[in-house]
């Protein structure tokens, strides 16, 4: 089993090869409907189908096995304080219908050339039609091009939570049937939101989220032919419904609404997706933004001093004879494979069994099978996730599965950028409806805290409360600690021993190694994560 792991995880640090679109499945986690578009790097859900609205784009990824890996990770968001520092950089592209601002979007992604963007269309935020107003959107006499028509307090309160950084879910909008799908899509993780819909400098909340307003001039002519080109192919209408609701609707809506706020574009720029020098322009300009907003996170946790005593929110597993021994088996490194491994795993049902010791109870009285009561305890929460740090955090999962029945389970990869140091999210699998649960977040190693933080950020970015996250550890140094500590003081930290130091390479000193490659067998050449996935950074 353990050379088939390996396997995997060779294939996953070839570099990228090819592009492919997302959809692989991860059946361990147990929730029915865990969110791959959570993740989402350079887009949001699904290509746009037939009679749908979603927001769109394809993200650089590889695929193995039963595993999608975005190969262009997210940097760092956030600061040393564990707070987002400066929101996403908000691009608004208005136009009237049919006047390419969805090719706009697209060439300004393409001429970008980065990670984590989102193209967020406004179509996706049509309010719910009464059953009157059906009838008339069935006959082609609903105007869906008044401001009146869309729900602008739902997008601007989605729109404001993903600059800052937060996981939001998406109304999905079928034209066909003029209403709203059950199932929303969730959309996470942006350095840059590509914002497009004919009404969106139409709100004054709107437009303050708005960093950069575009405004995409097409001669009315060529908006009409793509208009009812796209209408009757993609959306199921006939050309005289068409023409009917154009002039009926469209055309003076667009006199009246949209070409008024051409005023307020920050660029104008006129026939669409051919006019690359425009488009060149508003690339330098995003660029130079994001150049502003680059942080280094690893450089300033491994070069702060650290003088305070140890939080009172670690826990550090008592060392009893039977945890020193165990250490000393691991940490030596003449012990075999077989036996690490087999040694490891001991250790961390301790150390699992330990952290359930700080989730919340309540009392409990229960019947004995002699008719006596017992006055006992029972977990008081919501549900217990665990959410593993690939690769070598995804280890501790079987301990966790062994003591929590019915436990389910989250996925998030974080690499070391080889040019930078910094760590980078590159794969994020999370079970539904996780901010209601408490989190145990398991990671094998911590050196500097630099992926811990990174994934604690995703955590609460989801909702999940602060003091709901335990992070749990083999093995921990103390800068990381204080790093993580110090970043999210409600955060439980539970380990099994803390060593004292790092050396110039980030190594825990005296350390246990590269867990992940002793684990799996692996040789360590490849950049799996940073230093909190093993204990050496990425070479």
């Amino acid at each position: 089993m353990f050379m088939a792991m390996s396997e995997i995880y060779r294939e996953c640090r070839i570099p990228l090869m090819e592009c492919g679109k997302k959809g692989s499945s991860l059946s361990d986690s147990g929730s029915g409907e865990d969110s791959l578009d959570r993740l989402l790097p350079t887009v949001s859900s699904a290509p746009r189908r037939k009679s749908t609205s979603l927001s769109k784009s394809e993200p650089p990824l590889l695929r193995t096995g039963t595993r999608t890996i975005y190969t262009a990770g997210r940097p760092p968001w956030y600061n040393e304080h564990g707070a987002q520092s400066k929101d996403a950089f908000v691009i608004g592209l208005c136009g009237g219908s049919a006047s390419g601002k969805t090719t706009v979007a697209n060439k300004i992604i393409e001429a970008l050339d980065v990670p984590w963007v989102v193209l967020l269309s406004m179509d996706s935020f049509y309010k719910v039609l009464t059953a009157e107003e059906q009838v008339l959107a069935a006959s082609n006499d609903y105007n869906f091009d008044h401001p009146g028509a869309f729900d602008f307090e739902l997008l601007v309160a989605t729109l404001r939570k993903l600059k800052q950084g937060k996981s939001v879910k998406i109304p999905v909008y079928d034209f066909t049937t003029h209403s709203r799908h059950k199932d929303w899509k969730n959309l996470y993780g942006a350095s840059v939101i590509i914002f497009e819909g004919i009404m969106s400098f139409a709100d004054k909340e709107l437009l303050q989220l708005l960093d950069m307003k575009i405004f995409v001039d097409t001669d009315s002519d060529i908006r009409l032919v793509r208009r009812l080109r796209r209408d009757i192919t993609e959306r199921g209408r006939d050309i005289e419904g068409v023409l009917k609701q154009y002039n009926k609707f469209v055309k003076p809506a667009f006199e009246q609404y949209i070409e008024p706020t051409m005023r307020l574009a920050d660029i104008v720029v006129p026939r669409g997706g051919g006019n690359m020098v425009a488009i060149d322009l508003i690339v330098q300009h995003v660029q130079s933004q994001l150049e502003e907003r680059e942080l280094s996170v690893r450089a300033v946790l491994a070069s702060a001093p650290q003088t305070q005593p140890l939080p009172q929110t670690l826990s550090v597993l008592e060392s009893t004879p039977q945890v020193r021994g165990l250490h000393t088996i691991i940490r030596n490194k003449e012990t075999s494979r077989d036996e690490f491994i087999f040694y490891s795993k001991r250790l961390m049902r301790l150390l699992i069994e330990h952290a359930l010791t700080f989730l919340p109870s309540k009392p409990s009285t229960v019947q004995t099978p002699q008719g006596q009561e017992y006055e006992g305890r029972s977990f008081s929460g919501k549900g217990i996730t665990g959410v593993s740090i690939l690769r070598a955090g995804e280890t501790m999962e079987p301990a966790l599965r062994a003591v929590c029945k019915d436990v389910r389970i989250g996925k998030i990869l974080i690499q070391t950028n080889l040019d930078s140091g910094e760590p980078e999210l590159h794969y994020l699998r999370l079970p539904k409806d996780i901010s209601e649960d408490h989190v145990i977040l398991m990671d094998s190693t911590v050196s500097t805290g630099a992926a811990a933080m990174m994934a604690v950020r995703v955590l609460l970015d989801h909702d999940v409360q602060e003091e709901n996250i335990l992070l749990v550890s083999l093995l921990m140094a103390e800068l990381g600690v204080h790093s993580v500590a110090y970043a999210f003081p409600r955060v439980r930290i539970i380990t099994t021993a803390v060593d004292e130091s790092v050396d110039d390479l980030l190594h825990v000193i005296p350390g246990i190694g590269d867990f992940g490659d002793r684990y799996f067998g692996t040789d360590g050449t490849a950049n799996w994560s940073d230093d909190d996935d093993e204990d050496t950074p990425s070479h």
